[in-house]
């Protein structure tokens, strides 16, 4: 189960994912986030939103445990592709999402983070796409956008080796805009979603038209080939493994 919080106050909406201990993005999560942009683009007059986690992550990833009630590689490719369209709303937003990252942002967490369209981050949160270490593999674009902002070496590094990196060299790889001390940050992100929404609502959504036109015409199609792909990898004997080993808090033992 997951919920998500909704404040307005001087045309800032403020989104805080409530899934304890992890923020895990289950189904409902993922449903309440749809939800959340439903509301503020009936309310009109939201001209800036700032998206965070309660407790102490901003995600650490997909319901791992809800994956395991899936039955076939369809409905694993079903359930990326879903992701995969509900991240493309955010980054299609007509309102500008900042994410206030402390903690951590991995898998699935850090998809959405990448989907939002400025991060700031703690130094010392925790970035990365980890789903090699269950024997699956990324779902919700992240093959795809990770490249685009660290480049396809630092992306392949990440994502072959499951390891993360901190606020601190996310910025230095722009995967973040900024990073700060973890009170710093949240403090910083308030004041830069409150920047913008002193402008002139029509000049932002004419912004973030214009700029989504930059977006490589490919990303489609590599974000379709990763959801069949993502339904593949679940179908395997080290998928069955590596979700078993994580659930057990073991190493898995792939035979692959």
């Amino acid at each position: 189960m997951g919920n998500i919080t909704y404040h307005v106050e001087n045309h800032v909406a403020t989104l805080t994912l409530q899934s304890p201990p992890a923020n895990a993005l289950s189904t409902s999560l993922l449903e309440a986030l749809s939800a959340k942009l439903d509301d503020i683009e009936k309310d009109g007059t939201v001209k800036a939103i700032l998206l965070k986690g309660e407790g102490k992550f901003f995600s650490a990833g997909a319901d791992i445990k809800e994956f395991t009630s899936l039955q076939n590689e369809s409905d694993y490719t079903n359930l990326s592709q879903k992701g995969q369209e509900l991240f493309n709303r955010v980054e299609n937003f007509h309102v500008p999402i900042i994410a206030a990252i402390h903690g951590a942002a991995l898998g699935g967490g850090l998809e959405l983070a990448m989907a939002c369209h400025i991060r700031y981050a703690a130094k010392d949160a925790k970035f990365g796409l980890p789903e090699l270490n269950l024997g699956i593999i990324p779902g919700f674009a992240g093959t795809q956008r990770l490249p685009a902002y660290v480049g396809a070496a630092k992306a392949y590094e990440m994502m072959l080796s499951s390891c993360s990196i901190s606020g601190e060299e996310a910025e230095q790889e722009g995967l973040v805009n900024k990073s700060f001390e973890e009170d710093e940050m949240f403090q910083a992100a308030e004041k830069l979603a409150g920047t913008i929404a002193q402008k002139s609502g029509p000049t932002i959504r004419q912004v973030m038209e214009l700029v989504s036109y930059t977006r490589n015409p490919q990303f489609k199609e590599g974000s379709l080939a990763e959801a069949k792909a993502f339904g593949v990898a679940f179908g395997t004997e080290d998928a069955k493994e590596g979700i078993q080993a994580f659930m057990e808090k073991r190493k898995p033992n792939f035979k692959d």
